[in-house]
This record gives structure tokens, C-alpha cells and sequence, in this order.
């Protein structure tokens, strides 16, 4: 394949770097192994390459729910909240992405962002990354349920009409928070965040975590 690469004039750089990444070939890449089994909303993206060849992705979005970016900060900052939605790697690629993440950030820093990420307890998650990032680990979310209807949708864009008693389950996520900015305004930032930091971090074990695996989905019916 190199010898076919380098006739035809096209040469694939040696060793690990990352670099920006095009939308289309982030979504090529997370919808065959992201356990969500879903693109989200997705402003800036990312890719770790080795040999030329791409072994992990990490993007960022808005949140899907408003009462979250007003939550974190306040109306102040709600504009400057941002989700770390995706990270995920090939299952062959088994070095620490710790070092990609923490280059994503200082990509961002510019933005003066307050990045937001979850680790899902149904897939074993406990947000190791993020914890090895340095990231502010601000406690739990409650479990709770989503309307529903069929197809793989979030619930922002449900029809009210179409809604039934059905309820799809959402588990419980470690949150951790980011302040991605330059230091006047890492101070103002975090003299205004709402949660409290807390100084632990969650721990446990990630075996039970398959790559490419999807979270199976739980719906119950409600009166």
C-alpha cells in the first residue's frame, strides 16, 4: 500500500501527530464505534494520526440542553459553554489518550471555553482522561428518563405530538468540567461556577468497556 502511495506521489507522514479534522470524517469514524450509536452536535473536531493513518477522534459541541450552559456559570458564561461529546480510538490503538485531550484543550484555549464531559456508569465509565487532564470533577447526575419515540433521536428534537407513554432510561454520568481559557478569565470563571469541586475523583474498574460497542437502550413505560 506505501509502494502504491508513493508511486501515485502521495506520501503518508511518519509517526503520531494530531491535527484539526473535517466534520464528515469525524462522523465516518465515531458512528461505527462510539457506543452511542449517534452523531452530536459537533463545532470543533479532532484526530490523532499515526503513520498517516487515523486511531482516534475527539470533538466538541454545544450541550443539547440550555438549562445546563446557564447552570455551570450563570448567564454570564452560558456562550462559552462547551461539551467534550465524543472521544474515541480504534480498538487496536492502546496508548493513553490523555496526551490527545490535553492537546485539544490548548487548541480551544483561545476560545475561552468551559469545556463540560460526562462518563456514562452504564458503560463502566469513570472519566479517567479527563481526570489525568486535570479536569474539575463536580459530582453525579441523578438517573432519569427522556420522552421517546421510535428512532435514534435525542430527546430535543421529539415531536410532543408523537409522544407516548413510553420513557427512555438515562443513566447516571460522572461530570467533570474544564476552564479552557487564559488565566484573567479562568479566575472569573471559577469564582462564578455554580458546582462544587470536589476533591476526589471517582474510581474504578474499566475492564467491562468494549470499543465499537453500543449502549443498549432502556424504555419503560410510564402512565
Amino acid at each position: 500500500m506505501d509502494s502504491l502511495f508513493n508511486a501515485l506521489g502521495f506520501h503518508r507522514p511518519k509517526g503520531e501527530y494530531m491535527t484539526k479534522i473535517e466534520y464528515d470524517t469525524a462522523c465516518m469514524f465515531l458512528m461505527p464505534r462510539h457506543y452511542s450509536g449517534r452523531i452530536p452536535n459537533i463545532k470543533h473536531a479532532f484526530g490523532l494520526f499515526e503513520n498517516g493513518i487515523l486511531q482516534a477522534v475527539c470533538t466538541f459541541g454545544i450541550p443539547a440542553s440550555p438549562p445546563l450552559c446557564r447552570g455551570i456559570a450563570g448567564d454570564k458564561w452560558k456562550k462559552n459553554v462547551i461539551e467534550l461529546n465524543r472521544l474515541c480510538r480504534k480498538d487496536e490503538y492502546d496508548k493513553p489518550l490523555s496526551h490527545f485531550v490535553a492537546w485539544c484543550l490548548r487548541q480551544l484555549k483561545p476560545f475561552n471555553y468551559i469545556v463540560v464531559s460526562y462518563s456514562d456508569t452504564a458503560m463502566n465509565h469513570h472519566g479517567y482522561v479527563y481526570q489525568a487532564c486535570n479536569f474539575y470533577y463536580t459530582g453525579m447526575t441523578k438517573a432519569r428518563t427522556d420522552k421517546y419515540v421510535e428512532g435514534n433521536k435525542h430527546c430535543r428534537h421529539y415531536d410532543n405530538a408523537k409522544q407516548g407513554n413510553k420513557r427512555r432510561v438515562r443513566s447516571a454520568k460522572y461530570r467533570y468540567v474544564y476552564l479552557c481559557a487564559d488565566k484573567r478569565t479562568k479566575k472569573q470563571m471559577l469564582k462564578d461556577l455554580k458546582y462544587p469541586i470536589l476533591d476526589y475523583y471517582p474510581k474504578g474498574d474499566n475492564s467491562n468497556y468494549v470499543l465499537g460497542e453500543y449502549l443498549k437502550e432502556q424504555v419503560i413505560e410510564v402512565n
